[in-house]
Order: structure tokens, then C-alpha cells, then sequence
């Protein structure tokens, strides 16, 4: 019988630091009627200088280890969704394993942006369910603040930093992963991404002075393609399970934008809008941890029946989207 990979535990965890509007509106020329109407946004949360992704991550594996009642010692491997790692290398995932003295895990970074949860769930769907490894710690975690430009309104109000986790086992009651869909469009590479640091163009003075290490996005343009690409992944995922639209319980999109919950929430007419699980509000944009993020916090605060469905899904740069379908067991 082959195995059947589930999510048996979540954690999550968010700085102590809260970025208001009112906040914003001191460091650059926007408002609080600005930044609500056009994008949700009131509040973010901002890691301390010497609170790193590694240090968040560690924070909501810890939880999620808990939350599926098991050791670390209990870890066969570890994936760490991120584009804001602790260094290009090691890994954050190694430094993530040796804070939690998880000895027998293996481990590695996934970097599929802000659909970089979803990703990393896949593939560790694949590796429970071919008997690779048993139980396996995904963690998405992002200090966006250290990429972030706060003299650039059109970004700086969207992004904050946290994190969060999942165990993915064969074993144990919880969320079945029923479905995933990943896609990817590199050739809308430039239209959401950081320009230096990488081999292309190492840091230097000239890409330090021009502002290079900074996110860089056309906007209007990543709307169109997020929109059109998250609803696809999620038709695709709920057609491979055989499940209606309406069998969907809870809807938890990438807290990007209001406005693009907004246009994907109007694609799925049959599903109330308070099933549409947000955090946008408080945490603004915080990349691949977002939707894990908002599902840890969706299993904390209801109670999802046996049977229910709740379907995740994310859109990111490079392009990178995804769906997947849980089921409640």
C-alpha cells in the first residue's frame, strides 16, 4: 500500500516588531488611506537586526515539531523555502538542524519565491509517499526588511518578515495532501526579482550605490500573471482529486495583495468570502511563509472537520505558482 503523505503538525512565528501605516507615513510620502485601498495592508511585523531567517524558522519549527507530537531526533529531512537565506551558503536548512539538534536529518533550501511553501510541500509529498524519508520538517521563512528599499513607497509598504512550518509524515492523523500543482514562466523573469548579489553581478560599490540589492517589481504587470496563474493551479488541483468547487471549505491564497485576493476570490462564486482565510492585514507580504503562516493560524483559531478541504495557493517570482488540495482526516 502506498503511502499517503499529511501535514501533522504546524507552527508559526512573527517578530515582536509592528511597522504601522502611521509608521510608513514618518518614512516615506504614502498614507494610510493609500496603502489600505490599494493594498489591504495596515500592519507588518519587522525582525530585530539581530533576528535573522534562520532564528525564525527555528522559532516555528520548534512549534510545528511540537504540534505533531515528536523529537526532533524524529526528523528524517529538512526543507527551507526562502529567497532571504542567512548566506548563500550553508544552508539555512543546515543551520536550522544543528539549532535543533535534528542529527539524522538531511536537509537543503527551496527557492521558488513567494510560492517557495508550496514547492517545498511537494516535494516533501514525494519523498513520504515513494519511502524516501518519514517524517519531514518544511519551514518557509523570510526577513524581507533586509531586502527591502524604505525609500521606494511602491514596495516598502508591502513586505514583512515571519515565518512558519509544517511536519509532512506518513504517519499520524492530520491534513492529507490530496493534490499539488506547481508551474513555472521564466521568461516573466524581470518583472519581479532582486538584481545583485548573485554571480551576474556581485556585489560591488556601483550595485550597492544604484540600489541594486533591493526588490525590483513592475507591479500592474505581476497582478495580471498572479491572478490568471493561481486560479489555473487551483481548477488543475481540485480536477486531479475529482472535487467540486463548492466541496472546498477554506480558501488560503498568497497574502500578497488585497486586491489579488480579491480578483481570485471572484473566480470561486460558490465559496462564502469569509472561508477566504487572510492575514494580509496584519502581516502584509511575507513571501513563501505566507500561506503557511495564515494555515497555522486557520487550525488554531477553527476547528476543520473531518472530510473538509482547504486549498492553499501562492504566485511568486520567476514566475513561480502553485495549488494544492488538504484534506481534513
Amino acid at each position: 500500500m502506498v503511502a499517503k503523505a499529511k501535514i501533522r503538525g504546524t507552527g508559526s512565528y512573527l517578530p515582536e516588531r509592528v511597522l504601522s501605516n502611521r509608521d510608513l507615513e514618518q518614512m516615506v510620502e504614502t498614507s494610510d488611506e493609500w496603502i489600505v485601498s490599494r493594498t489591504g495592508m495596515k500592519e507588518r511585523r519587522i525582525a530585530r537586526a539581530d533576528e535573522f531567517t534562520s532564528d525564525m524558522g527555528i522559532a516555528a519549527a520548534r512549534a510545528a515539531i511540537e504540534d505533531a507530537g515528536l523529537k526532533p531526533e524524529e526528523i528524517d529531512f529538512i526543507l527551507v523555502a526562502t529567497h532571504t537565506p542567512d548566506y548563500l551558503f550553508p544552508s539555512t536548512a543546515c543551520l536550522i538542524q544543528k539549532a535543533l539538534g535534528a542529527k539524522k536529518a538531511g536537509g537543503m533550501d527551496v527557492q521558488a519565491a513567494c510560492t517557495g511553501y508550496i514547492y517545498a510541500l511537494s516535494i516533501a509529498k514525494a519523498f513520504v509517499e515513494t519511502g524516501a524519508y518519514k517524517n519531514i520538517l518544511v519551514v518557509a521563512a523570510e526577513k524581507l526588511s533586509s531586502i527591502t528599499n524604505y525609500k521606494d513607497r511602491s514596495t516598502c509598504v508591502l513586505f514583512g518578515d515571519g515565518a512558519g512550518a509544517c511536519v509532512v509524515s506518513a504517519e499520524g492523523k492530520g491534513l492529507l495532501i490530496e493534490s499539488i500543482q506547481v508551474g513555472a514562466d521564466g521568461e516573466q523573469a524581470e518583472l519581479l526579482m532582486l538584481p545583485a548579489g548573485g554571480s551576474r553581478l556581485p556585489a560591488s560599490l556601483d550595485t550597492v550605490t544604484n540600489g541594486q540589492h533591493y526588490i525590483k517589481m513592475a507591479g500592474n504587470e505581476v497582478f495580471k500573471h498572479a491572478v490568471r496563474r493561481m486560479e489555473t493551479a487551483c481548477k488543475e488541483c481540485l480536477d486531479a482529486v475529482g472535487a467540486l468547487e463548492k466541496e472546498i471549505s477554506w480558501l488560503i491564497p498568497h497574502q500578497a495583495n488585497m486586491r489579488i485576493i480579491d480578483a481570485i476570490a471572484k473566480r470561486f462564486e460558490h465559496l462564502p468570502p469569509e472561508r477566504i482565510f487572510k492575514t494580509i492585514q496584519k502581516y502584509g507580504n511575507t513571501s513563501s511563509s505566507s500561506v503557511v503562516i495564515a494555515l497555522d493560524e486557520l487550525l488554531k483559531a477553527h476547528t476543520v472537520k473531518t472530510g473538509e478541504r482547504i486549498l492553499l495557493t501562492a504566485f511568486g517570482s520567476g514566475f513561480t505558482w502553485g495549488a494544492a488540495v488538504l484534506r481534513a482526516e
